[in-house]
């Protein structure tokens, strides 16, 4: 298992390490805008997860890009790596399981070899923590790959204990894999919001979780319900320790960061919009939108970190340029 911060339990790991970054931490960038970067092709329904199977060096490569950039916090490449998509493909179910496993090692062992190389420097880098791993989960709409985890709109076929089945078995694979966190990414409603919180009591779990969910608006969850109203299934969970918001346009976030601190939340508050662009799930294309250039993340981060934001990166069509930005915004406010 990876080296761990000396001295800290799973649980005050996190609280540390946003403490060291001055009340704000970096998280990582669109894994799989990198990869594309780089020329992988990813269009499939595995999306990043395919990496895992045709190139994990280059996976690798990008977390140390991110780390580089200045993210204090790394999330793995199985957001839409699930053992049903996996089985699909041919897989058997060990195979798709030591893919879920190897998503996690990766990030541990890109973390862990960029902060060696960090404390061996003659004159440590004051503008790095050793980072963190957060272990993707994404949502039920991220496996269908139609775009559903933007609306929210799963049907009336699929219920709470569907859901808790769907996710059971990844959760206990990544937990085993030993990621210091989990993240629960893109959900698109209370519903599953509910149902990762059910999941996570039934299976006892003890590395701390956030859940993002994704929205349409500074008020409304991809769903059309409300963020104030989706929150309520998360704040009375001692497993969730983060909520926010991801792969969303950056200009929703501060009125949805604001929402959460009205509420007196004393989560850990995790924002990681995408560039501004919009996700045609059906066409599985990018549309044209206002896109958010690095300078105007640098602005908005300091906007979203005074409103009460604690962890800040990027998601979709973000990169490692996105990041430094983004770090350096954050850094020069200390």
């Amino acid at each position: 298992m990876a080296e761990r911060i000396v001295g800290l339990g799973r649980w005050g790991a996190l609280e540390e390490l946003i403490k060291r970054a001055g009340g704000c931490a970096v998280v990582d960038g669109g894994l799989a805008t990198q990869l594309e970067n780089h020329g992988a092709n990813i269009n499939d329904p595995l999306w990043s997860a395919l990496c895992l199977i045709t190139n994990p060096d280059l996976i690798k490569q990008v977390h140390l890009e991110y780390l580089g950039a200045g993210a204090e916090v790394l999330v793995t490449s199985s957001y839409q790596a699930t053992l049903p998509g996996f089985t699909s493909r041919g897989l058997s179910i060990e195979q798709g399981e030591s893919l879920l496993q190897k998503s996690v090692k990766l990030a541990c062992e890109a973390r862990d070899s960029f902060w060696e190389n960090v404390q061996n420097c003659e004159t440590l880098d004051k503008r790095y923590n050793r980072a963190l791993v957060a272990a993707s989960i994404g949502s039920y709409g991220a496996y269908l790959a139609d775009g559903s985890e933007y609306s929210g709109n799963y049907g009336s076929d699929v219920t709470l204990d569907k859901l808790k089945d769907f996710h059971r078995r990844r959760l206990q694979v990544l937990v085993e894999a030993g990621p210091d966190l989990l993240a629960f990414e893109t959900i698109p409603n209370k519903l599953e919001a509910q149902a990762c919180v059910e999941l996570l009591e039934e299976e006892d779990v003890q590395v701390p979780s956030w859940l993002c969910f994704s929205a349409i608006d500074g008020i409304h969850v991809s769903s059309g319900e409300t963020f104030r109203d989706c929150l309520d299934a998360l704040e009375k969970s001692e497993k969730v320790v983060g909520i926010g918001i991801n792969c969303s346009p950056p200009n929703f976030i501060e009125d949805l960061i604001r929402i959460a601190r009205k509420q007196e939340t004393e989560k850990t508050i995790v924002v990681y919009p995408n560039s501004g662009e919009i996700w045609d799930g059906k066409a599985k294309q990018w549309l044209p939108a206002k896109c958010f250039c690095e300078e105007q993340f640098g602005i908005l981060v300091k906007r979203w970190r005074e409103a009460g934001a604690n962890l800040i990166g990027g998601c979709c069509r973000t990169t490692p340029t996105t990041i430094q930005a983004i770090s350096k915004a954050l850094k020069d406010t200390l």
